[in-house]
């Protein structure tokens, strides 16, 4: 074989260089897609969101980084101090959510999976239950008990629906009193003696979600269909507590134990799709309270909801060119000038971030 041959042989089949910057490459990609579940490079979803994410040159070594549009910088700050606004009503709702629970207590990890969608910080467990001690105690590093409770918090948000219904509309107390909001969705087939099941579902008496029971098991509650509209009751409470309304399903497992549902959760809801409206989008099945909604939006948002709104809209933006877009870019060359904590060696937050950032740059052009 000619010489020259066997060069190009050894440079095809060369064996890739592994070094400290490639291992650390591949591990912020490993971990990039555990975190979020996406398949798609970091770079190519970076340049996909320019309403969310900003690239530009870094100043010092000419490098491609990555930080947060102004914008969307504004509406993390602002979500944030709604929170902080609304700390009241957050502690009002872990509240209710204890008094629920059969013995008066909760595990903190259960409530840590649903911090965000509760209204709570991320540090709750300093800020809200070590702060309001005459509310909460810590049994030990992952239960929080209930102090004492409060019966002017003991009222469920279906009780207003059902006042409504029977001042509004002249319906008897025996038609409304342990009734549900139903709205079936467009399209869906009605067997036959459906409604007379429905009609006698809703009249069906149960224990409601605050009163207090030593224990609760099918015996107690008076028969299987009363046991599974307690738990129906109960998930549609802990629905109404929420920001949003909606929770992902593996979520409400965590909360079993405490409030007593030995039913398989997700069958319980599919169930009744004229309560609860499951969403399969992402990979994630997310439950909804159908009632709290209409043509998509929350019914009466609030400062949080409204925030976050705010944000999914910029997200949908994707790279479409708008006047907001097109102010921001104004801005760019400006606060490429601003000071990024450089250290001694030239080095900035988001250095990370660089070279991925270049091999999707590469590839795009």
């Amino acid at each position: 074989m000619p010489d020259g041959s066997f060069e190009i042989c050894l440079k095809r089949w060369r064996k890739p260089v592994v070094s400290a910057q490639t291992r650390l490459e591949d591990r912020l990609i490993s971990r990039w897609r555990n975190i979020t579940g996406l398949k798609v490079s970091i770079g190519h979803f970076i340049h996909k969101y320019p309403h969310v994410f900003e690239v530009f040159m870094h100043p010092i070594r000419r490098n491609l980084c990555c930080r947060i549009t102004r914008k969307m910088k504004e509406l993390i700050k602002q979500e944030e101090a709604d929170v902080k606004r609304q700390e009241l009503e957050a502690v009002k709702r872990v509240k209710k959510l204890l008094m629920m629970s059969v013995n008066g207590t909760l595990h903190i990890h259960a409530l840590r999976l649903i911090r965000r969608e509760l209204g709570l910080p991320e540090d709750f467990r300093d800020s809200i239950l070590g702060r309001y001690t005459s509310d909460f105690k810590l049994v030990d590093l992952e239960i929080v008990a209930l102090v004492d409770r409060d019966d002017d918090l003991g009222v469920a948000e279906i009780e207003k629906w059902r006042e409504k219904e029977y001042r509004e509309k002249w319906l008897s107390e025996f038609e409304t009193r342990y009734a549900f909001p139903i709205n079936f969705p467009t399209g869906l087939k009605i067997q036959g003696g459906f409604r007379d099941k429905l009609k006698n579902w809703q009249r069906l008496p149960y224990i409601k979600p605050y009163e207090k029971k030593e224990v609760i098991r099918v015996s107690t509650c008076g028969g299987v269909e009363r046991f599974e509209k307690r738990a129906v009751a109960v998930l549609h409470e802990l629905l109404s507590l929420t920001v949003e309304k909606m929770v992902e399903v593996h979520q409400l497992a965590h909360f079993r134990r405490d409030f007593a549902i030995e039913v398989n959760v997700r069958e319980l809801l599919l169930k009744h799709p004229g309560i609860f409206y499951i969403s399969t989008k992402g990979n994630t099945q997310t439950v909804f309270l159908r009632e709290a909604y209409s043509k998509g939006c929350l019914i009466e948002p609030n400062l949080i909801y409204t925030a976050r709104r705010n944000m999914l809209d910029l997200v949908l933006l994707r790279r479409r060119k708008t006047k907001l877009l097109l102010t921001g870019d104004e801005f760019k060359e400006a606060r490429n000038t601003v000071d990024y904590g450089l250290d001694e060696g030239g080095k900035g937050h988001g250095d990370w971030v660089i070279p991925l950032l270049e091999n999707s740059h590469k590839n795009r052009s």
